[in-house]
């Protein structure tokens, strides 16, 4: 529906869903709709635009002074998506740069992440997996289901953004060329002006004149030719106010009346069972934790400190036994075979057989856990970072007594997210000590909390073995991971429906182990999930995050084994695979593999397929005085057509550091069901001292389809850093972090 002003009549009705008014129920590999007859099949735009705008469909509106805005369903958090979405419509529309705006999308329907079925249908067979995400992208539409994860915010909505686009300019057009009584053939956009012959009509103009009840017909799309914004790189939307201050985080937040909150949460698993506060201290509690206010966020910790309360663990509490039983599991017969292909058995040759592990991580970002939350005359108001407006709104809904249409969310910046926004905890805490305190409540986490009491990064240990046959090709690949379901664990807190009682052996768990880029003759890949108390959720490149250090490592060992240089032993695994050897070979280039590395140093390489792109690194690395040092770090993507450049080299090298870092020092350990790291102090990341002295980044366009950036970087650090350690100090860590196996 096109809407030109607050005043014009709507020709439907809002709507919003209620967490009541559908179900969904799970198969296999796609949700089955239940009933499905009786949802909606059309939803009337949801964007409101200002006195003076002209909307011109559910992705573009145009301001009097002919700014153009878009609509953003998906979260910034530091990856420069607010100035992708931009990009791809001003490059379409014939917009000026210098005039495009953007807004948080509504939560509405019509900006749904339907792009999620096709990652979740990805292993089908063809005529199924393209029945199943159609089916998906129904399921995902019909749930409002707004989620920011999975690097996928362009390769989701790009194609409807340049459709939107491409609408729109067809609607300015139309208007501009019945005024000027010419055939709507013969014009054109640039530059933020309708355009024919020597006659421009600004889009401010051209907006006015638009007609909403006449439809364009099927929108065509600009040739690349015609795109000269796309891959050319522009200054970021964001950028500008996160400078001078202006730019609203989580905590900038500030309500009439408000008071801040300070919380305190149990062990892993645990439950409260008891809390007292002395007389004129506001406690509240909640299911595993407690909760003071003040007028500042200083008194609301104090009071914190003086409620005496215990916490009841039901089960065995976590500690240091998880890392013992994964082990035990990665060496029995347990588990399920979730990929293979021959017999690797029966496989003759020089066999390889090692085991990594990977510690538990926390999310660790700039900005805690903040929300903040107003609940008036029974609807709520909840402000924070999120990367789901439908979780945050059904949770909210669901902890208040609320259908969602009485919950309004809205969004801010997020200070770094890696997934753990993705879950609104601290907005349903923030929500339940506003009702129960009867104010505008802001809540902050500490970094105590917020490192003790994350949705982990599971830990992970796993038993590989290679057969190297005669010819030096790998004659069988065989890997046991166990590693506890992180699906199922987001599952249980965010989508109960979807989970199950246990954890189930799957290929989702092992991603990057259940399929690799290389050749082998034979190839299993056994899951074995082991049950533990800690809370799991999505780390950035979730399975990938593991499984780049285990199979690049791994491989590193049998190039060793086989007497052959560990890059060309990947490109002859990689026969056939031409995009791959590409990146391969640019980072080898780039990182001068193949020349001598400072005394002392060695040079390291990986490479690692996720999210739709392929990504290599070159690390140059040595032990100085029992401390890893770090050289130079180059990075390679194939990522498709690169829309914007800065922001894929800033991605590489953003998550360069953030892998080095995990890779180096960063773990969580338990003991007595409490996280040990709890600040800085012990939590180990990169400091700016000890990152690379030299970042460098390529980017490859073989002529792929568009895949994801914010995530594929990072799999590959670990590995490439181990491998350089490896290689100038001879000797092999196979556990992380590394800077515990070559400390002095």
């Amino acid at each position: 529906m096109l809407q030109k002003t607050p005043d014009q009549p709507s020709r439907g009705t809002r709507f919003l869903p209620s967490r009541r008014g559908f179900l969904i129920g799970t198969g296999a590999a796609v949700g089955l709709l239940v009933g499905y007859a009786l949802w909606p099949r059309t939803y009337p735009n949801a964007w409101t635009p200002a006195q003076g705008e002209t909307l011109l469909g559910p992705w573009v509106k145009i301001g009097p002074d002919g700014r153009v805005t878009v609509a953003v369903p998906q979260a910034e958090m530091g990856q420069g998506i607010l100035s992708g979405f931009a990009q791809i419509v001003a490059d379409e529309l014939g917009a000026d740069w210098a005039m495009m705006a953007v807004e948080p999308a509504p939560w509405h329907p019509a900006y749904a992440n339907v792009g999620l079925a096709t990652f979740a249908t990805a292993g089908l067979p063809g005529p199924l997996r393209g029945m199943a995400g159609r089916l998906g992208e129904e399921a995902i539409e019909r749930l409002n289901l707004h989620l920011t994860g999975g690097s996928n915010s362009v390769m989701s909505y790009h194609d409807a953004l340049r459709r939107a686009a491409a609408e729109a300019r067809a609607r300015l057009v139309l208007a501009a060329a019945d005024e000027w009584g010419v055939a709507a053939g013969e014009l054109d956009t640039a530059r933020g002006f309708v355009v024919y012959k020597a006659n421009r009509m600004s889009f401010a103009d051209a907006a006015k004149l638009v007609d909403p009840d006449v439809e364009p017909g099927e929108p065509v799309l600009r040739p690349a030719v015609a795109r000269p914004l796309d891959g050319k790189p522009l200054p970021r939307i964001d950028l500008p106010p996160k400078v001078d201050g202006s730019a609203r985080f989580g905590a900038d937040v500030r309500l009439p009346g408000m008071v801040f909150a300070a919380i305190r949460h149990g062990p892993v698993g645990g439950r409260l069972a008891s809390a007292t506060a002395p007389r004129g201290v506001v406690l509240v509690k909640g299911p595993n934790w407690i909760a003071t206010t003040g007028v500042t966020s200083w008194e609301a910790r104090r009071a914190l400190e003086t409620i005496e309360a215990k916490f009841a663990v039901d089960g065995r509490k976590a500690g240091a036994w998880i890392q013992q039983e994964l082990a035990k599991a990665a060496a029995g017969t347990g588990g399920e075979a979730v990929a293979e292909h021959g017999d690797v058995d029966a496989a003759d040759g020089t066999v390889i057989v090692s085991e990594y592990s990977l510690p538990y991580l926390a999310h660790a970002c700039m900005e805690p856990m903040t929300a903040t939350a107003r609940i008036v005359g029974g609807r709520a108001e909840v402000w924070g970072p999120t990367q789901s407006l439908t979780l945050a709104h059904r949770q909210v809904a669901d902890a208040l007594g609320l259908d969602t249409d009485a919950v309004t969310i809205h969004p801010t910046l997020l200070g770094g997210g890696f997934g753990r926004k993705a879950e609104p905890d601290a907005m349903v805490e923030a929500a339940l000590i506003a009702r129960a305190t009867a104010k505008p409540v802001q809540l902050i986490w500490s970094r105590e909390e917020d490192l003790g009491s994350d949705r982990f990064r599971p830990p992970v240990h796993a038993r590989m073995r290679g057969v190297l046959a005669r010819e030096k090709a790998v004659a069988a690949w065989d890997s046991r991971i166990a590693v506890p379901a992180v699906n199922n664990s987001f599952s249980k807190r965010n989508m109960p429906a979807m989970a199950s009682d246990t954890d189930k052996a799957s290929a989702a768990e092992i991603e990057g182990l259940a399929e690799i880029p290389y050749a082998v003759d034979a190839f299993r890949a056994v899951h074995v999930p082991v049950g533990q108390p800690a809370p799991l959720g999505y780390w950035r490149s979730v399975g990938h995050s593991f499984s780049g250090f285990i199979v690049e490592s791994f491989v590193d060992e049998l190039a060793a084994a086989a007497a052959i240089d560990p890059l060309a032993f990947r490109l002859k695994l990689l026969d056939g695979k031409p995009r791959h050897q590409a990146v391969l070979k640019a980072a080898a280039e780039a990182g001068k593999w193949g020349t001598p590395a400072p005394k002392g140093f060695a040079r390291g390489i990986a490479l690692h397929e996720s999210f739709g792109s392929i990504a290599a690194m070159v690390v140059t690395a040595g032990v100085v005085a029992g401390q890893v040092r770090l050289l130079e770090v180059v990075s390679a993507i194939d990522c498709g057509r690169a829309i914007a450049p800065d922001s894929v080299r800033a991605q590489l090298e953003g998550a360069a550091i953030m892998g080095l870092s995990a890779a180096l020092g960063e773990e969580i350990t338990f003991a007595d069901g409490e996280a040990e790291q709890r600040n800085f102090d012990r939590y180990s990341v990169l400091k700016l001292a000890d990152a690379p002295i030299r970042q460098a980044t390529v980017i490859v366009n073989a002529g792929g389809p568009l895949g994801g950036v914010g995530e594929p970087g990072l799999p590959p650090a670990a590995p490439a850093l181990a491998n350089a350690l490896a290689a100038a100090t001879g000797k092999r860590a196979r556990s992380l972090p590394l800077a515990r196996a070559y400390a002095a």
